[in-house]
């Protein structure tokens, strides 16, 4: 048998720069576990299971962050997917209240990183380590077709996409600027942004290139912080009188790479785009919405050429019309969607183990009228979007 899966609570802490703030990844999660908990109205001890993701800090730092919630022997399950590592520890607390296995489940994810660039998986980054790297297939497919240069390797890959589908469609650097320029705009109204300045197409391009045509303020920081959701069953919701809370996880799908991330010998499908259309696809078969029936969407901008990819993979747009649907102004306010409200991991930052869970965090919001200055009017149906090399790739619909 199965239930119902809804989050009735959530919370995260303010993203920040690395080494911004004197703490450790467990003072990060209890505050944001701490928050979702008191979101929900519960207690830690009705918490029947704990999955917990993260990339950076070591095996069980997942115990040893909850452990500052409670000590109540649940279990606690340690997950690292890449950067769709928040997604999938959410994922995992749907399924075990789906699957009738708990009523209660706290899905939380944290990150303390370095600062500078993030490595591409590599001891150092460099190109001798990617031959064995979880993704030197992926690297290689960019070795292959554009060469190996000294720039992030995670700008590289995502560059190399960007300029591939500037070849093929026509899609201008003004365009992957709009992008940066709607995010850094969207956070301007986000408390929990690391970045809360807004900047002008032109002003995005003029930034420092990190890898052409990606300038600093198309690109994902590294960041530090938490994030948390509680997500439990139907009949929790009738007992404990949380419908006024309540956001009903319609559909959820994750998707892995398949030939068709490698059989093109492109960054365009080696980044994932592959992935994000087959997960797109599974989650409007089984809720039977499209996407003209979202209002608000989440998506992973770890590079402004991944959120142009992303519409086209979630159907906004005809394959090689997302730029022009960018500079239309139709994934703003006043648009057909809001894309990132939150500013995206561009502006609002992004600790891998986090950032999915974040995703959900402000579309409950959005669909609770929850969301203050940033608030999406009528926002009713929701898309979260996370994915990561390697591959994962999560997509998620919430309604309310």
């Amino acid at each position: 048998m199965t239930t119902k899966a809804y989050i009735v609570g959530v919370g995260m802490t303010k993203f920040e720069k690395p080494e911004t703030r004197d703490w450790q990844y467990w003072d990060m999660a209890e505050e944001a576990g701490t928050k979702a908990l008191g979101d929900a109205g519960i207690r830690y001890e009705q918490v029947e299971q704990v999955p917990v993701g993260y990339c950076f800090q070591p095996s069980t730092a997942g115990q040893r962050a909850v452990y500052a919630l409670g000590l109540t022997g649940v279990p606690v399950y340690n997950v690292n997917n890449n950067c769709a590592t928040g997604a999938t520890a959410l994922m995992m607390a749907r399924q075990f209240v789906e699957g009738g296995h708990a009523d209660c489940v706290l899905a939380l994810g944290f990150e303390k990183m370095a600062r500078g660039s993030l490595g591409g998986g590599g001891a150092d980054g460099g190109a001798a380590d990617f031959a064995t790297s979880p993704v030197a297939r992926h690297y290689g497919i960019m070795a292959a077709a554009h060469g190996f240069e000294m720039s992030p390797p995670t700008a590289q890959i995502f560059g190399n996409a960007a300029r591939e589908h500037m070849e093929r469609y026509g899609t201008t650097e003004a365009q992957l600027a709009a992008v940066g320029a709607k995010n850094h705009r969207h956070s301007v109204n986000n408390p929990h942004a690391q970045f809360q300045d807004s900047y002008t197409v032109d002003e995005v391009l003029a930034a420092r290139t990190v890898h052409r045509p990606l300038t600093r303020l198309q690109c994902s920081p590294t960041s530090d912080g938490a994030a948390a959701a509680v997500v439990v069953s139907e009949r929790f919701v009738e007992r404990h009188g949380l419908w006024h809370k309540a956001v009903e996880i319609v559909a959820q799908a994750m998707t892995t790479d398949t030939g068709d991330s490698f059989a093109s010998g492109t960054c365009i499908d080696a980044v994932g785009a592959p992935m994000s259309r087959a997960a797109a696809q599974q989650v409007y078969a089984a809720s039977g919405l499209c996407a003209a029936d979202l209002d608000v969407i989440e998506l992973h901008d770890c590079f402004s050429i991944n959120e142009l990819l992303t519409y086209e993979a979630l159907g906004l747009c005809a394959e090689g019309e997302s730029g022009k649907l960018v500079e239309s102004g139709a994934t703003t306010y006043g648009g057909r969607w809001v894309v990132n409200p939150s500013g995206g991991l561009i502006s609002k930052g992004h600790p891998l183990g986090a950032t999915g869970i974040a995703q959900a965090a402000e579309l409950t919001w959005q669909l609770r009228d929850e969301a203050g200055a940033r608030q999406v009017p009528g926002a009713r149906t929701g898309l979260a979007h996370n994915i990561g090399l390697g591959g994962a790739a999560v997509v998620t619909v919430l309604r309310r």
